[in-house]
């Protein structure tokens, strides 16, 4: 009998972007590679990483448009030259980048005769447009035009049925997904069987990330779903109804992993997992603080510097941090 000889690659993994651009403000572009990479690694890696790019991160989207002018979808409207549907398309086309949870509210509110675009919609100060040129609507005379939008963040995609007609309001298809498009290739380098790859990602989004931030993004909500299965089933918690993943709450975390090494334990707990809520996880998120040893290494004087944080922030977060895991958030850095 023969035995194949076994080889162990004990060199770290490293990424690298080796390509990025920007084709318009609402293309870009980037291309990464990750090596080196043991046979069969790269397109299990490949595969997840383009299904997490292409469902798993939140986009956000105008929903819903309300006009107290609007008789019905394929109605005209005198004064303006495109066809209620066609503005309804044009608000379609609109790419926001926010830190909304959920829904919010937005409204047009403009006078003829001029073109309105995406910089004449009223936004809440989370939600920002990527391309204020985008074209929603020409008036030809001198007319006012107002129309109330709803804004939502989601995943995948929202498809107006017949029953979403409510209240004079019309519902708008919404892709939610930044990312548009994603590919994978391997290269193979070596000879026999001491073979390495290398794994190539090409990634295009809309404007609302960059394929760096939607690759990073995608990766955390991997790791997020794949966190149950390093529990014991001891350990497992039960999903709560309106949840998708299981969360480590730390009442539940073994109290040997904490008493052992502390910091170990508190890095593999990310922030959406600590009982924040949803509004300062994505706040914090923005900022780059991703895990618990991320929010301890900063001051309660940094968190105050990061946009639309507020004092009542800042005291629910030291309140999570001291009672949960006892850790205490000095005022400022030493």
């Amino acid at each position: 009998m023969v035995r194949e000889k076994v080889r162990v690659d004990s060199r770290p993994l490293q990424w690298k972007c080796v390509e990025s651009r920007a084709d318009s403000k609402r293309v870009y572009y980037g291309r990464f590679i990750l090596s080196p990479l043991m046979k069969g690694q790269a397109d299990t890696i490949g595969i997840a990483m383009r299904r997490a790019l292409l469902g798993e991160i939140e986009g956000t989207c105008i929903t819903r448009a309300k006009s107290a002018k609007i008789t019905h979808e394929y109605s005209t409207l005198v004064g303006i030259q495109e066809s209620v549907h066609e503005i309804l398309m044009n608000l379609k086309e609109i790419v926001l980048r926010s830190t909304l949870y959920g829904t919010c509210d937005a409204a047009i509110c403009a006078r003829g005769p001029g073109y309105i675009t995406a910089q004449d919609i009223i936004l809440p100060a989370y939600v920002e447009i990527v391309d204020n040129t985008q074209h929603i609507a020409s008036l030809t005379e001198p007319i006012e035009l107002c129309i109330e939008l709803q804004i939502e963040r989601k995943r995948g995609y929202f498809l107006k049925t017949s029953k979403t007609f409510q209240d004079g309001s019309y519902p708008i298809d919404a892709i939610f997904m930044p990312v548009r498009n994603v590919n994978h290739s391997i290269h193979s380098y070596g000879t026999g069987n001491e073979k390495d790859e290398i794994l190539f990602l090409e990634i295009w989004t809309n404007g609302s990330l960059t394929p760096k931030e939607a690759l990073q993004e995608a990766s955390r909500n991997l790791i997020d779903l794949f966190i149950p299965f390093l529990q014991t089933e001891e350990e497992t918690l039960h999903l709560e109804a309106n949840q998708h993943r299981v969360p480590l709450r730390p009442s539940t975390l073994p109290d040997k992993l904490v008493k052992k090494n502390k910091k170990i334990a508190v890095k593999s707990i990310f922030i959406d997992q600590s009982e924040l809520p949803p509004r300062v996880y994505n706040y914090l998120k923005r900022a780059n603080i991703y895990t618990l040893l991320d929010l301890s290494n900063n001051s309660q004087e940094d968190l105050m510097k990061i946009d639309h944080f507020c004092l009542e922030d800042v005291k629910w977060i030291v309140h999570i941090l001291d009672k949960n895991f006892g850790i205490q958030l000095p005022k400022k850095k030493f």
